[in-house]
């Protein structure tokens, strides 16, 4: 049997660089891990409730947090912050105030900077929400892939794979469909790879899909 691991974990320190900077004692490392699950879904959540996109994406490639002992300053990458930044200072405030009072930290300053990104379908999180949003409308699987597909060859990638597991179209037994474009050298750690895996809930049960962009080779 091929050994699976997470292509970003195996390429740390490489082409890889981690999503959270910060120093915590042993003892202490649980609580931060668990602060940084907060940051990450409270902000999803304010997302989700109040940037509906019309295509169904919400448009975060990743949050990037990093904590010192008297701030806390995170970073969200989106591709399309159009709707964040209309009235960008009170949004902010808002999401600001929601989060912390999510963490409940008194002795510490919250810094949230929003940074956009270039070609958002080049980004795995983004794309895999695109899927999700067609999938939950009952579209073709096939059809979606092959969508992403032709959105990511846009943004000037040069591979991606994509894989569907569950019960697709409502099938009565789960099954796995991938798709593959290009090349995607999963074995090579001086590949850039971006990767995410990603649940949707249709009225079937929950699907799950991941993605696989090869970027570029060093």
């Amino acid at each position: 049997m091929g050994q699976k691991i997470n292509p970003l974990g195996f390429r740390l320190g490489t082409t890889q660089s981690h999503h959270s900077l910060w120093f915590a004692q042993p003892k202490k490392y649980s609580e931060g891990l668990q602060e940084d699950k907060k940051i990450r879904d409270c902000i999803k959540n304010y997302v989700q409730k109040n940037m509906r996109l019309s295509s169904g994406v919400e448009g975060i490639a990743r949050i990037e947090i990093q904590k010192r002992l008297d701030l806390i300053q995170v970073i969200i990458y989106m591709g399309f912050p159009k709707l964040l930044i209309e009235d960008k200072p009170r949004k902010l405030e808002e999401l600001q105030m929601n989060v912390q009072k999510e963490l409940n930290c008194m002795n510490r300053k919250l810094n949230i900077a929003i940074t956009r990104i270039g070609n958002p379908y080049g980004h795995p999180n983004i794309l895999a929400e695109f899927i999700a949003g067609q999938l939950k409308n009952r579209v073709s699987f096939r059809k979606a892939m092959k969508k992403a597909i032709e959105l990511t060859e846009q943004a000037d990638t040069k591979g991606i794979q994509i894989q569907i597991a569950g019960r697709i179209d409502g099938k009565e037994i789960a099954r796995v469909e991938w798709i593959r474009e290009g090349r995607v050298p999963l074995q090579t750690i001086g590949a850039k790879i971006e990767y995410c895996s990603y649940r949707v809930r249709t009225i079937y049960g929950v699907l799950g899909i991941k993605i696989w962009i090869f970027i570029d080779e060093e």
